[in-house]
C-alpha cells in the first residue's frame, strides 16, 4: 500500500442518514493495495471509493454500523427466493473494470430518479474507475439490454460491495436485492467467507433493506471485534 496521506478527520455536517445528528468521517488517500491489505482495511470499518478511504467517527453516534455477510452460511429467504425466481431471465457477468458510456449514462438515469442528484463524468470516473485494491465490475442484461452496473472490491477473504445503480425504469423487479444475492452468490462461488454490505444504521428506512440479509456480523466500534447478529426469532 501507498499511502498518499495519513488519516484526517473532517468537520462536523448534518448526518445524512439520522435526523437532528452529526457526522464525522476519519478518512484517508492511499493506492496500491494488495487483496490482503483490502481485507484488513475492510475488518477495520473503512470504506472507500477510489483512493478516498473513509469510515465514521462521530463523537456523539455510533449507529453506521459495519456489516458483513457469512456467505458460506447464507440462504435466500423465501421472499428473496421469489426475487431470485422472478429475475430469472436477467444475466449477470462479473469481470475486470470496463468502461463504456452506458454504463455512465445509466448512473446518472439512477441518480436523478433515485436522489435527485446530477451525475458528473469526472467524479464518476475517478470513483469508480481509478481502483485502489483489486477490484471487479458485474453487469446485468435483460434481453442483452444493459440494465444495471456496480462496483465491487476484493479481498483476500472477502468482496465488498462499493456500489450498484440500475435503469428506473425495472425498479418493481427489485434489482438492488437482487445484486446483493448474486453478489453474495458470487463470492461463495469464490470460496470467499464474507460480503462485505457496507453500513447499517438501524432506524434510517434506506438502510433496510440490509437487515434482510443473514447471517450476518456486526463490527462493533467499541471492542473492533465483529460478532454475529442476532436473528430475528432471537431479537423478538
Amino acid at each position: 500500500m501507498i499511502l498518499l496521506q495519513p488519516p484526517k478527520f473532517d468537520d462536523l455536517s448534518p448526518c445524512p442518514y439520522l435526523p437532528e445528528k452529526e457526522k464525522q468521517y476519519e478518512y484517508f488517500f492511499a493506492h496500491e493495495l494488495n487483496e490482503e491489505e483490502a481485507g484488513v482495511l475492510l475488518a477495520q470499518g473503512w470504506r472507500k471509493f477510489g483512493i478516498h478511504f473513509f469510515r465514521p467517527s462521530c463523537p456523539a453516534c455510533s449507529q453506521c454500523i459495519p456489516v458483513r455477510v457469512l456467505t458460506k452460511e447464507f440462504e435466500p429467504s423465501r421472499s428473496q427466493r421469489r426475487n431470485l425466481k422472478r429475475n430469472a431471465g436477467i444475466e449477470v457477468k462479473f469481470g475486470p473494470l470496463s468502461f463504456v458510456p452506458k454504463i455512465y449514462d445509466l448512473y446518472a438515469a439512477h441518480s436523478a430518479e433515485r436522489f435527485n442528484q446530477k451525475a458528473d463524468l469526472e467524479n464518476f470516473l475517478v470513483g469508480f474507475y481509478t481502483p485502489s485494491c483489486p477490484s471487479l465490475q458485474s453487469e446485468y442484461f435483460l434481453d442483452g439490454e444493459l440494465i444495471g452496473a456496480g462496483f465491487l472490491d476484493v479481498g483476500n477473504n472477502c468482496l465488498s460491495s462499493i456500489y450498484f445503480f440500475f435503469d428506473p425504469a425495472y425498479t418493481k423487479l427489485g434489482i438492488g436485492t437482487f445484486s446483493v444475492l448474486k453478489e453474495i452468490e458470487y463470492a461463495s462461488s469464490l470460496g470467499l467467507s464474507y460480503y462485505y454490505l457496507g453500513y447499517f444504521v438501524p432506524g434510517c428506512s434506506r438502510m433496510g433493506y440490509k437487515d434482510d440479509f443473514r447471517p450476518r456480523e456486526h463490527y462493533s466500534w467499541d471492542t473492533h471485534f465483529w460478532k454475529r447478529a442476532a436473528s430475528r426469532k432471537e431479537k423478538s
